[in-house]
């Protein structure tokens, strides 16, 4: 199941996305958000978090730094992305 929800996602990123101008507001971007959510939390809820991702993605957010999280969570890393902010102030 696994195998399959990747190179759907894969198959996207080959053949749809690029009929479209770079638009995604967080890095890294949705669909390899939700390719790594995938592998890190299986098929159902990994796909679900992706969703939620993508969901988030709107021209009203700030976006930024957002990696997926080590435990299930339908929201935004705050905790990863203000440590990147942190460091990348150095």
């Amino acid at each position: 199941m696994k195998k399959i929800m990747i190179g759907m996602v894969h198959d996207y990123q080959r053949y749809i996305s690029p009929l479209f101008p770079p638009s995604c507001r967080y890095y890294p971007t949705c669909s390899n958000y939700m390719i790594q959510a995938i592998q890190k939390h299986g098929a159902i809820k990994g796909v679900l978090m992706g969703s939620a991702r993508i969901l988030r993605c709107h021209p009203f957010v700030k976006g930024g730094y957002d990696p997926v999280p080590d435990h299930f969570s339908l929201r935004r890393n705050k905790e990863a992305a203000s440590k990147y902010r942190k460091e990348m102030r150095l």
